[in-house]
């Protein structure tokens, strides 16, 4: 599974071993034992990579193969691709900008593509110093 953290400044993408249910329901209980409202529907969610990653071409491959109905590339610029994945929006009403965005996939497209983010994040840091 994937979960992508949303929060005012930023967000954070994690693979996670657990099933989707299994973690929805506890997010469900947790947010029941504390007193929490929680806002969950179906939902698409967005970040970037760069053009140039090494990796992008190959993306663009195993999506052909496979995930091709829950994950989506397109040009934003010269620079940027946009990854789109569907699943679920999860946050504590429905206006809210801050929450956690969670779907599932192939081990392998969620491993990929945690690798692919990871290695953005390194090329990132590395533009900003």
């Amino acid at each position: 599974m994937l979960k992508l953290t949303y929060t005012e400044g930023s967000f954070y993408l994690e693979c996670l071993s657990q099933s989707l249910e299994e973690w929805v329901t506890k997010r469900v209980i947790l947010s029941l034992r504390v007193g929490q409202s929680l806002y969950l529907e179906s939902s698409t969610a967005s970040f970037l990579l760069p053009v140039n990653l090494s990796g992008v071409e190959k993306l663009k491959m195993e999506i052909q193969k496979g995930d091709g109905e829950i994950i989506d590339l397109s040009g934003c610029d010269a620079e940027y691709l946009e990854v789109t994945l569907r699943g679920s929006w999860l946050s504590q009403s429905c206006e809210d900008a801050v929450g956690v965005f969670v779907t599932t996939m192939s081990d392998r497209m969620e491993f990929f593509l945690h690798k692919l983010w990871q290695d953005s994040q390194v090329c990132a840091s590395v533009i900003s110093e």
